[in-house]
């Protein structure tokens, strides 16, 4: 198994599957928990949410119906409704927004990087926490991740167009908040 195709049909057959699983999952693996720690920010919560990631894209696998080339935009969209269910659970309240609780985890970026980290990878983490969420979704998508934006509307499921108007605005607000803290 070498390729994607080889993966997706090693996944499609009983006698194949758990062996791709475990090749689907040492290619993911790193990829994910990235996506994941940057939208939830905690390694150990990162850790949970993409293991319960591979265990949800298990039980599920029999019912993959996608191409080779949708396999990564589905676990990454169930790695993104996942950590997004895991910041919700965060919320003190039913009335606490999601873009709240990240606010508030701009505040813990800096207590996870440790004390040898980059001030400024520091504050350009913090800065990305703070933009809205579909905002912050898309950038984090296509500038971390390097996603072509046809991949990013698989994972998230909204036009191209879309998302290059959020990621255009994300990158003029992360601009704008730089240069402000700096000055």
């Amino acid at each position: 198994m070498r390729t994607t195709a080889d993966i997706t049909a090693a996944l499609r057959d009983e006698a194949t599957r758990r062996v791709a699983f475990d090749r689907l999952t040492g290619e993911y693996l790193r990829p994910l928990y990235w996506h994941v720690r940057r939208l939830v920010v905690s390694h150990e919560e990162a850790e949970d949410v993409v293991q319960e990631t591979f265990v949800r894209a298990y039980d599920r696998i029999g019912d993959f119906r996608g191409g080779d080339g949708e396999l990564r935009a589905w676990l990454y969209r169930i790695a993104t409704r996942a950590a997004f269910s895991a910041l919700r659970r965060r919320r003190r309240s039913i009335f606490v927004s999601l873009d709240a609780v990240s606010r508030e985890l701009a505040g813990a970026v800096a207590d996870e990087a440790g004390p040898d980290a980059d001030e400024v990878s520091v504050r350009f983490q913090q800065a990305v926490l703070r933009l809205p969420e579909k905002q912050r979704l898309v950038f984090n998508l296509r500038y971390y991740d390097e996603l072509p934006y046809a991949e990013i509307a698989r994972i998230l499921g909204q036009r191209e167009e879309s998302l290059k108007v959020n990621y255009h605005h994300a990158v003029k607000r992360l601009k704008e908040k730089l240069k402000t803290e700096t000055i």
